[in-house]
């Protein structure tokens, strides 16, 4: 009796202690490799093979597209907290359809195709958390749209800068932004450079914004996108 209530601890105590998310993410493992970039170092390339997604640890991640003619677009500014190259799962998808480069200096968690789907398969812990992030790109998304369609080349801007600085999310906002060239935002916003260096110049002198050693943006410059 006392033999089989010792055995019955050993194997308890060898149990594999419950799965927990946040450690899958922060830890390097079976089929997961932390990845450190430089500034402007490319994660991916459109064309690649697309063999695995990435979770942005730290830093900030630019998803660009280059059409058949090459011209370039930038198509989203991804940061901390979110997954890159998740498309690889889909059965369909074999090559990456956009080119991801930092856009600071990074820190991602490389999981190969074949651990993501065994852990959403098996861990329903994770497949909620993974969920829940599909379900937040998809609005972002349609918010996108949305904006592109119905409101002002300014209103874009500003909206596109309040995003930048983690204005409605969970958490304390980042008020100092990554540094991204007027090029770049006006691709996002679909107008030209003259016309964001306009924009900001607007917001500076409205004390939207400043410019001191970085981009910060005050929670004022949501007026603009309130204001008809």
């Amino acid at each position: 009796m006392r033999a089989t209530a010792e055995k019955s601890v050993v194997s308890r105590s060898r149990e594999a202690p419950p799965f927990d998310p946040e450690v899958f993410l922060e830890q390097a493992g079976v089929g997961r490799t932390l990845v450190d970039l430089k500034k402007n170092q490319v994660l991916f390339s459109q064309g690649d093979a697309a063999d695995a997604v990435f979770y942005i640890k730290k830093g900030n991640v630019k998803l660009t597209v280059v059409s058949e003619r090459g011209k370039e677009a930038t198509v989203a500014l991804l940061e901390s907290g979110n997954f890159v190259g998740e498309s690889c799962i889909a059965a369909a998808e074999r090559l990456r359809m956009v080119t991801a480069t930092a856009l600071t200096r990074c820190t991602l968690m490389r999981i190969e195709r074949k651990e993501i789907v065994r852990v959403l398969h098996e861990e329903h812990a994770f497949a909620d958390v993974f969920v829940a992030f599909l379900l937040a790109r998809n609005v972002r998304i349609q918010a996108d749209l949305v904006d592109q369609l119905f409101n002002s080349s300014e209103k874009r801007l500003a909206r596109i800068l309040l995003l930048l600085a983690r204005f409605g999310k969970e958490g304390k906002p980042e008020n100092v932004i990554p540094k991204i060239s007027q090029e770049v935002l006006a691709e996002m916003i679909g107008t030209t450079r003259s016309r964001v260096n306009f924009f900001m110049n607007r917001f500076r002198k409205l004390g939207f914004i400043d410019y001191n050693g970085g981009l910060e943006v005050h929670s004022s410059l949501l007026n603009v996108i309130l204001h008809d």
